[in-house]
């Protein structure tokens, strides 16, 4: 289920249709994700995760597997 969650956030802040298909999205993978979206896409992330990313993990977070992984250290169980 949280990992659903993750792609309500990349599909609301990425501006994505609903049926998007996000689990491969890469930065810069959709016109969408740009730079002011990748900062709405971070901000999302940690008010939906109650998390805060790290300057490295703002920087790192290039994809939707690589946010998972992100969000997993913080100790966020990402299951579908």
């Amino acid at each position: 289920m949280e990992l659903q969650r993750l792609r309500v956030v990349f599909r609301a802040a990425l501006e994505l249709p609903d049926d998007a298909v996000v689990d491969s999205l890469e930065y810069r993978g959709t016109e969408k994700w740009d730079s002011l979206a990748h900062m709405a896409l971070v901000a999302a992330v940690e008010d939906e995760f109650d998390v805060m990313l790290d300057t490295d993990e703002v920087i790192d977070l290039s994809s939707f597997d690589r946010a998972r992984q992100i969000l997993e250290k913080h100790g966020v169980v990402l299951t579908d």
